[in-house]
């Protein structure tokens, strides 16, 4: 099978990047790609946020924008699977050309700019697979042109409560023109405050760009306790460019991804988990490609970590095997659970 999985994620590479992410979808959807044979390690479960997870190992937003293929994902082996992100209304997004791999370098540079079919069109999707078991969350944006971004996420959170298991606010995507200014002391109270003040049941997750200042990182972390935030995720895609990347796309204009993410992105969990010193669970994204990224990431204060950009080069398969990997790892290093191992190189 794991072979069959390299051929089709090598076959994918013959068509433009955003044309093969609409063909994995349509892959997945009509149950073209082989569902594991998972039999899930105990010693993997753990809890996030008050949610029960099977393994820490999650898919971030971006790939299932519309949540077309939720339960065919969580075949895959995740442990939880972040949909959108969804804006109020519909929205196109930036022209094309907007995704370029980096092959050389692992990477993935994106410009997207929250394309997605809207609230509406993803509540139906949700409904629809309510009863259902995962754990399922829902990235937040706002769109482009609204007047009011703040009330956008409150909008899209209000609406979707009791559809998913959680809900993350994203306030650092590179590809909508002043949404980083949103991460500012003043603005992000404000923003939380208003998101907080609406939510009921579901844990409120924090997306922040790895692109920060010191004082940008105590701002944040202050923000968070005093809002009650329910995780932190760090991070999403860079705006640097690391003089390493020899891929012919490497200056095209978004945010970067993949390998060359994992070295900032795990310094700046690093640091959070310093700063927040346990008041706040963390999630750690960015460069995650195989077992040792992953369990890296765990070393490093992060109680679950997500992945996406690696799938592009190593495809579905991917995933059981860092949750293979991953056990391994937490029994050679005596731990017993996964909760033991988060922060221990902090």
């Amino acid at each position: 099978m794991s072979a069959f999985l390299k051929i089709g994620t090598k076959a994918l590479h013959a068509f433009p990047p955003e044309m093969a992410h609409g063909l994995s979808l349509k892959a997945l959807k009509a149950g073209l790609v082989p569902v594991p044979s998972i039999v899930p390690d105990p010693i993997l479960r753990t809890t996030l946020a008050g949610l029960d997870l099977p393994n820490p190992v999650g898919l971030a937003a971006g790939y299932d924008k519309n949540g077309e293929v939720i339960d065919p994902l969580l075949g895959l082996g995740f442990g939880f699977v972040e949909c959108g992100a969804v804006t109020p209304r519909p929205q196109a997004g930036n022209p094309k050309p907007r995704v370029f791999r980096l092959s050389a370098d692992q990477a993935v540079i994106n410009r997207m700019g929250f394309n997605n079919a809207g609230l509406v069109a993803l509540k139906a999707k949700l409904s629809a697979r309510l009863g259902r078991t995962g754990i399922v969350g829902v990235n937040l944006g706002a769109n482009k042109d609204s007047v009011d971004r703040t009330e956008d996420y409150v909008t899209s959170l209000t609406a979707l409560e009791g559809l998913a298991s959680f809900f993350t606010v994203n306030i650092s995507s590179p590809n909508t023109p002043g949404l980083r200014a949103l991460q500012s002391k003043a603005s992000l109270d404000d923003l939380l405050r208003q998101v907080m003040t609406a939510k009921r049941a579901a844990p409120v997750f924090l997306k922040v760009a790895p692109d920060l200042r010191d004082e940008d990182l105590a701002d944040i972390a202050s923000s968070v306790i005093e809002n009650r935030i329910d995780a932190l995720i760090v991070s999403n895609t860079t705006i640097e460019r690391p003089d390493s990347l020899m891929s012919a796309d490497r200056a095209q204009g978004g945010g970067l991804s993949g390998r060359p993410l994992f070295e900032r992105s795990t310094a700046l969990l690093k640091a959070f988990a310093q700063t927040l010193d346990g008041k706040v669970p963390l999630i750690g994204v960015g460069g995650i490609e195989d077992a040792a990224t992953a369990y890296a990431k765990i070393r490093a204060g992060a109680a679950a970590v997500q992945l996406y950009s690696a799938m592009v080069y190593k495809g579905p398969g991917l995933v059981s095997d860092i949750n293979r990997g991953l056990a391994e790892r937490l029994k050679a290093d005596g731990f017993a659970s996964v909760g033991a191992a988060v922060g221990v190189d902090v």
